[in-house]
């Protein structure tokens, strides 16, 4: 491993831990270079489905696309860094049990809206304006008001169902 700070490859590892989940190890480390010391991560490598994106192109799943899509989702808002690796960790684990070679995109941008509902509202809606692309207010009002419903505990409309159309709906 090299040092983050000079590049050398030589240093040592002063202490370990296991994560409190047990996935992944910490290791800090000095190096015998430049004297710092720097943190590493380890884990188990696992297969990962490709991902099938909307125009039918694969590519590589890349966890890094969906912490960024969370971060972002997040900024200035009270979650926590380890709230949203736990999210991604949860999203990961979804797909791995599914144990399929391919999945759609779609299936991990519906599981990280889901994630997002339950942690922050704002949040949800901020993924949820980009990832579904709202063609006009219209939409993203609806979206609005069904979170608004679920959170004074009234059942929500299905997604995707039309708003009504007349004058106590305008």
């Amino acid at each position: 491993m090299k040092c983050p700070f000079c590049h050398e490859a030589d240093n040592r590892v002063i202490d370990s831990r296991l994560s409190k989940d047990g996935n992944m190890v910490r290791r800090r480390r000095a190096c015998d270079k430049c004297s710092r010391r720097f943190t590493t991560y380890e884990r188990v490598e696992e297969t990962m489905p490709l991902v099938v994106k909307k125009d039918g192109r694969r590519e590589a799943y890349d966890r890094l696309k969906i912490v960024n899509g969370l971060k972002r989702a997040c900024e200035k808002r009270p979650v926590s860094s380890d709230t949203i690796e736990a999210v991604a960790d949860r999203i990961e684990r979804g797909l791995q049990e599914r144990g399929e070679k391919e999945v759609p995109s779609s299936l991990i941008g519906e599981a990280t809206m889901r994630e997002l509902h339950d942690i922050d509202p704002v949040a949800y809606v901020r993924f949820a304006s980009v990832y579904r692309s709202f063609k006009d207010i219209n939409e993203f009002m609806v979206e609005l008001e069904e979170l608004l419903k679920e959170r004074k505990g009234q059942p929500a409309k299905p997604a995707g169902e039309k708003p009504k159309k007349g004058p106590e709906h305008r």
